[in-house]
C-alpha cells in the first residue's frame, strides 16, 4: 500500500502515475476484491481492537460504512476520503452539548480503501488504521498529532 496515501485524509489522485496507481498493481485490474460482508467484518474487528477502557469513553458516536465519498460543494471534485469524522469532539463539548445533540458520525469508505490495497492483509490494515484515525478525531486528536503518532 503506498505510504503517500494517508488514511482518513483527503486524497487527490495523481492521474499521471504511469498506470499502476503507485501500488505496483495494474490500474486496469481494479480494486482488490472484498465482499461487503467481509469489509464490514474488517470494520467490526477494528472496532473490537479498540481497548475497552477507551471504547467505554466514546460518547454518542455512530459508525457507518459507505461505498464512496461524494465531494461537497466547493471541494475538489477529485477528492477521495478513506474515512470521515463528523461531529463535536469530546474535548470541545460543553454542558449544553448533550441537550438534543445528534450522534457524532464516523464513516468508513469502502471503495477508496479497496482501490489502494493489493491484498486482503492490506485491506485489514488500512481499515484498522482508518477506524483508529477517525475515532481519534472523536477524542479531539488532530491530523497533525495523528501523523506524529504514526496514525496519519
Amino acid at each position: 500500500m503506498p505510504s503517500s496515501l494517508p488514511p482518513g485524509l483527503p486524497i487527490v489522485p495523481d492521474r499521471g502515475d504511469g498506470g499502476d496507481g503507485g501500488d505496483g498493481r495494474d490500474a486496469e485490474a481494479g480494486p482488490f476484491p472484498v465482499s461487503e460482508a467481509d469489509f464490514e467484518a474488517a470494520v467490526s474487528d477494528a472496532l473490537e481492537r479498540i481497548p475497552p477502557e477507551l471504547a467505554d469513553t466514546m460518547d454518542n458516536v455512530a459508525i457507518f460504512i459507505e461505498d464512496d465519498y461524494t465531494p461537497q460543494p466547493g471541494e475538489d471534485p477529485d477528492t477521495v476520503l478513506l474515512g470521515l469524522y463528523e461531529g463535536v469532539p469530546l474535548t470541545e463539548r460543553d454542558s449544553w452539548w448533550d441537550a438534543g445533540s445528534l450522534p457524532d458520525r464516523i464513516t468508513i469508505y469502502r471503495q477508496p480503501i479497496l482501490d489502494i490495497c493489493a491484498s486482503r492483509e492490506d485491506v485489514i490494515e488500512e481499515v484498522t488504521v482508518t477506524v483508529v484515525h477517525e475515532i481519534a478525531h472523536h477524542f479531539g486528536i488532530s491530523d497533525a498529532r495523528l501523523h506524529e503518532l504514526g496514525w496519519g
